[in-house]
């Protein structure tokens, strides 16, 4: 980059370091609400409180419902194990 269009896209700078950390920040939420390892532990938290008889086993259905959706939705797109 030049020295004048380096002044010119100066005002940006704060912009677009802000979308970097909007993007950054976004990129590490999806990833850890895909984490198949973090489905299962939820999985078995909803297993543990239906045999403590904190939830019912409707609620625990519906529960797993939105982690097995969760986790196909990761794996489509392209979450694994560990990353």
């Amino acid at each position: 980059m030049g020295l004048f269009s380096g002044l010119v896209t100066l005002p940006l700078a704060p912009v677009k370091g802000v979308v970097w950390l909007a993007e950054t920040l976004t990129e590490q939420a999806e990833a850890q609400l895909y984490d198949p390892g973090r489905i299962a532990a939820e999985m078995q938290e909803v297993a543990d409180q239906v045999a403590d008889g904190e939830i019912t086993e409707d609620e625990a259905a519906v529960r797993e419902e939105d982690l097995i959706r969760r986790l196909n939705e990761g794996r489509a797109r392209g979450y694994r194990a560990g990353g």
